[in-house]
């Protein structure tokens, strides 16, 4: 199974937006623009999806929606509450078991929980320091999640900059 795991892209500051709630908090223009142009970079690399299994938040939904849009994809993205930014990383790993039987997964949330779910499923520490960008995606290749020890390996970690290159 390949794991294409995606921070969402820019969105509408926490501390000056007028929405109640963080989970409501929708991507900037900027935000739209690069998430587009990152999704097209992934497609150039030969990247494909069975499935995107996203965050509810609107700043998630909207990334999701985006790389739906731009893979063509024909099935709906799935929605976990795993993947909020408070979720539980073992939860998502345990949803992906029980419910997705996919070879390639995308997986669009929030950090830190993204960094502990490839901490986890790399190195089976949630604590391993890792810098996910917004907009940024990391490349996880695993033969079964069910394993407690090693269930994936790092094939790559790319940065939104330099996947924004790749389109030049």
């Amino acid at each position: 199974m390949n794991l294409y795991i995606i921070r969402h892209a820019i969105a509408v500051d926490e501390v000056t937006s007028d929405y109640s709630s963080d989970s409501e908090r929708p991507l900037t223009d900027k935000g739209r623009k690069k998430m587009r142009q990152i999704a097209k970079a992934l497609r150039h690399l030969g990247v494909e999806f069975d499935l995107i299994l996203s965050s509810p938040y609107v700043r998630a939904c909207e990334t999701a929606e985006i790389l739906a849009d731009v893979f063509k994809m024909k099935r709906e993205i799935v929605f976990s509450d795993h993947l909020i930014p408070d979720g539980n990383p073992e939860l998502v790993i345990g949803e992906i078991n029980e419910k997705h039987t996919v070879d390639s997964l995308a997986i669009v949330g929030h950090e830190p929980h993204l960094s502990s779910l490839i901490g986890l499923l790399t190195a089976e520490n949630a604590r391993l320091e890792i810098t996910l960008k917004k907009g940024g995606v990391c490349h996880l290749s695993a033969d079964d999640l069910h394993h407690q020890d090693h269930r994936a390996t790092l094939e790559w970690l790319l940065t939104p900059g330099i996947l924004m290159e790749i389109n030049d």
